[in-house]
């Protein structure tokens, strides 16, 4: 199977998915441009290595050594001097890609080694993508006004609803085993995480969007569990699914998974799932502590039940 997404939220999926299968791939995201991995693409000539890093660790081996060294590439470097706030796996991928003269995959693979990976953690891009969205003024005056902003952490903070969003280059090259992996996978997940910037991006690279289109797999969307500040502010789950609709182009959409809980609307969702031709899943998938957080043993249950695991 193959997960694409980013960030935190990727990582749940990952989480949820390895205990299903160990032929994993993850997809990750490569439009970062804030803290640790902003300031490694603007001084080095690489792929922003943060959600690539999380992917890893998300996917490190269960045996201690392992787990350990999954805590060594999180643990942020501390002091007040040019390290501080590093991540040491963003270091350890940056070297290992020098390393490799420019092989951003290699030194992937090479670090999956390190952990023990279940499954392979892949870029979605091979070169660093910049964001680009039209978003609603919070003009009173002129409520029909938008602004461009550019980059995903301005993206992601900025006030006002996002209208679309771009990437740029708007055609960037895909690796080869990228596109193997979807076309060989039974099943293909998109989300949970930020819709816009870590979620749409991967329906907005041309060759990637097509390589979703031809393949034979079960496309899987996992739904947030609450709207997102300043991205998503005020969705509801069937909205969230509305502008992923708009941006499917082609893309098959099977199963709609969504938290139990969550949705208000049971029959608004439903009727928003049935539109995108697909089936909606409910089910508790949140941390039964009540955090906004997929549980991963949880979420496990459900994608279960959706490919016929269990």
């Amino acid at each position: 199977m193959v997960a694409l997404g980013g960030g935190h939220g990727l990582a749940a999926a990952l989480a949820a998915w390895r205990q299903l299968t160990s032929e994993l791939t993850a997809v990750v995201t490569v439009a970062d441009d804030g803290g640790s991995s902003g300031r490694i693409r603007r001084e080095m000539p690489v792929l922003p290595p943060g959600d690539l890093r999380m992917a890893l660790a998300a996917l490190a081996g269960e045996d201690p050594g392992r787990q350990e060294m999954a805590r060594l590439l999180q643990h942020r470097l501390g002091g007040t001097g040019v390290l501080a706030g590093h991540p040491v796996g963003n270091l350890v991928l940056t070297g290992l890609v020098e390393l490799h003269g420019g092989d951003t995959v290699r030194a992937l693979d090479a670090v999956c080694g390190l952990v023990g990976a279940c499954g392979r953690v892949l870029p979605m891009a091979d070169v660093p993508l910049d964001l680009v969205a039209r978003v609603e003024t919070v003009d009173p005056d002129d409520p029909a006004r938008t602004r461009t902003i550019r980059g995903q952490v301005a993206i992601a903070s900025t006030p006002g609803r996002v209208r679309d969003i771009l990437v740029s280059p708007p055609d960037p090259p895909v690796h080869p085993d990228v596109l193997a992996a979807i076309a060989a996978a039974d099943v293909v997940s998109l989300g949970p995480g930020s819709w816009y910037t870590s979620v749409l991006p991967h329906l907005l690279v041309p060759r990637l969007r097509a390589a979703l289109a031809a393949t034979s797999a079960r496309v899987v969307v996992v739904l947030n569990l609450e709207p997102q500040p300043g991205e998503t502010d005020g969705f509801s789950p069937e909205e969230h699914l509305r502008v992923l609709q708009a941006h499917l182009d082609g893309v098959a959409l099977h199963t709609v998974v969504a938290d139990a809980e969550s949705v208000v609307d049971r029959c608004g969702l439903l009727s928003a799932v049935r539109e995108c031709g697909a089936e909606l899943v409910l089910a508790p998938v949140a941390a039964p502590d009540g955090s906004p957080r997929h549980d991963p043993a949880r979420l496990s249950a459900a994608l279960a039940t959706v490919v016929g695991a269990r």
